[in-house]
């Protein structure tokens, strides 16, 4: 059986990780559009450097939960068979075992360079502009896909979705596009769709069945009943 699983904010939430979207459409103070777009960073690089250098250093304050350990069990089991997307920056998928993760929307302990389009691995801050590893241009980025930019790995998530068994999303808000799209695709190829989430999404309807509680809860026991 192949398995396709995607997440959002609402498992890393439950970690202590701030989402993006609150009631007020701001993440602690900060607009979208001030730290989120191309615009933001070629108009102010240092604001919205150093908003996400804050990010990275509270990193280290939270752990996975329970959600995060249930799918890199799950990944354990099937292998191959499945592809655990994210749509988070954080590295939390990872730090719980899971041995294959595609960051849809970049990471946040990665940096790119403007210049010579290299990725590195990045823990350290970019608000002082070091220098690119290959290059040594001062033009380090955060490697995040902000608003107006292309998710990466597209193709390969739609291959997956094309020949998915089972589509499974976990605490999205069904808002955002493309990943909102995900479940409408993997449907119309076949794949039965679940989503496991704090309240009813956006995209609810669109699944052949919705569970409502906390990732923490829902997601191991929905592990143990596929794979043991």
């Amino acid at each position: 059986m192949k398995v396709v699983v995607l997440t959002g904010a609402g498992i890393s939430a439950e970690s202590g990780v701030p989402t993006f979207r609150d009631a007020d459409g701001l993440w602690e103070g900060h607009r979208v559009e001030d730290v989120a777009t191309p615009e933001a960073y070629e108009a102010a690089p240092s604001v919205v450097q150093a908003f996400y250098d804050a990010r990275r250093a509270a990193l280290s304050a939270v752990d996975p939960n329970p959600a995060h350990d249930a799918l890199a069990r799950l990944g354990e089991v099937l292998g191959d068979d499945l592809l655990l997307v994210t749509q988070n920056i954080d590295d939390l998928h990872e730090r719980a075992g899971s041995p294959s993760v595609l960051h849809m929307h970049g990471e946040l302990l990665a940096a790119w360079c403007t210049a010579c389009g290299r990725r590195v691995r990045w823990a350290g801050a970019l608000g002082d502009q070091p220098p690119c590893p290959g290059c040594a241009a001062p033009a380090l980025r955060p490697d995040v896909v902000w608003f107006g930019e292309v998710p990466y790995e597209m193709d390969r998530i739609v291959d997956a979705l094309v020949e998915a068994d089972l589509f499974v999303s976990v605490g999205t808000s069904g808002a955002v596009y493309p990943a909102a799209g995900f479940v409408q695709q993997a449907r119309a190829y076949g794949a039965r769709t679940l989503e496991l989430n704090l309240q009813p999404s956006e995209g609810s309807r669109w699944f052949h069945e919705s569970r409502q509680g906390p990732a923490g809860l829902l997601v191991p026991e929905w592990v143990a009943s596929l794979v043991g």
